[in-house]
């Protein structure tokens, strides 16, 4: 998921005592350094607690070096202009709505990762080839402002049809498609709910209905949306297109801990997006990128995951916080659509959307 496009705010992150990767590079950085350091190439929101990376450190030997690259998408776009070049060994971050861009790229080698025997058949999207490797995965849904509603005597809506109605004119704040991964996975919600003949009309009336578009996850949630802690509540759009997962966030640091989060989840607006990692094509140092994507499938990894970038672990037999299943929404039937289908549709949709949409 990627999110894309994460619950990283820094006021969550010091709440939780998130800290940097070890050995952090800076975003103009390129390649490892030598033999003992692996580059991990990701996109803006890839955290890990500092004793877990630690101890992969100490048990490998290598140092790690981070490079992140803006949104999913922006990381991703990226990472293909520099594929003779790479900047790094390991890409981690590319979703299930952008991973055909990427395989027909080429950026990947194949490899087979310990572990992956404990990751679920359906979320194994590339299980042939094993070119890139699935890490988390979470829903992109519409979440909602509970004080807003409380107070204005509304009902939050629940499926994509409310949208529309028109007591909700003027409330929703998405992203932009062609330039945010959470963005991009709300249209195809929208497209696996209403077909490919009914979808572009849908958004004709959301944008009647007042929807706001902006660049990115983080400019949604922490500058528009009013049920943000990192934004003080000087957002005026109580629905944005975000997280199932970010009601713990919101929730994560407080004392005593409330009933319930202050932002709920709009369980019929829903999208499945599964984040991947992968060997980089020419890595510079392929048997460290190995290690490392050995680590990010790893119990100690993937247990760590939930509660630093706010995402389900690949792994079924990984632990997942109470804290993230007691505040965070599940969702029994997200949307979903084949890779093949998103593969061959995907970069028209965008124009077809752009054009509807910004115009």
């Amino acid at each position: 998921m990627s999110t894309t496009s994460r619950i990283t705010a820094a006021a969550l992150a010091a709440a939780a005592g998130m800290t940097a990767l070890a050995g952090c590079g800076s975003s103009g950085s390129s390649g490892s350094a030598d033999a003992k350091t692996v580059t991990l190439v990701s996109h803006d929101s890839f955290n890990a607690s500092k004793s877990v990376l630690a101890a992969f450190e100490k048990e490998s030997g290598y140092k790690v070096k981070m490079i992140k690259g803006g949104d999913a998408g922006e990381a991703v776009n990226k990472a293909i202009l520099s594929k003779d070049n790479p900047q790094g060994d390991v890409f981690f971050g590319i979703d299930n709505a952008l991973l055909s861009r990427g395989l027909n790229a080429g950026l990947f080698t194949p490899y087979t990762a310990q572990g992956l025997d404990s990751v679920p058949a359906d979320l194994q999207l590339d299980k042939d080839a094993h070119r890139v490797t699935p890490l988390d995965y979470g829903d992109i849904c519409v979440n909602y402002d509970r004080a807003y509603f409380t107070e204005h005597k509304l009902t939050p809506p629940q499926s994509f049809d409310d949208l529309l109605k028109p007591q909700y004119k003027g409330l929703l704040v998405t992203e932009n498609s062609a330039t945010s991964s959470p963005g991009l996975a709300f249209q195809l919600a929208t497209i696996a709910t209403h077909g490919e003949a009914g979808w572009s009309d849908y958004w004709k009336q959301l944008k009647a209905n007042g929807v706001e578009v902006v660049n990115s996850w983080e400019q949604a949630y922490n500058e528009r949306f009013s049920g943000s802690a990192a934004g003080k509540g000087k957002g005026d759009k109580p629905l944005v297109v975000s997280y199932a997962s970010s009601p713990p966030a919101e929730v994560m640091g407080k004392t005593p801990a409330p009933k319930e989060a202050p932002t709920g989840v709009a369980t019929g607006t829903c999208f499945r997006q599964i984040e991947f990692g992968g060997l980089l094509k020419g890595a510079k140092n392929e048997k460290g990128g190995k290690a490392l994507l050995d680590f990010l499938l790893s119990k100690k990894f993937q247990e760590d995951m939930p509660l630093q970038m706010f995402v389900n672990p690949a792994r079924k037999d990984a632990k997942v916080p109470e804290l993230f299943t007691r505040y965070g929404a599940t969702i029994d039937k997200p949307a979903t659509l084949a890779p093949e289908t998103i593969n061959k549709n995907r970069d028209q949709w965008i124009k077809q959307w752009s054009s509807l949409v910004l115009k």
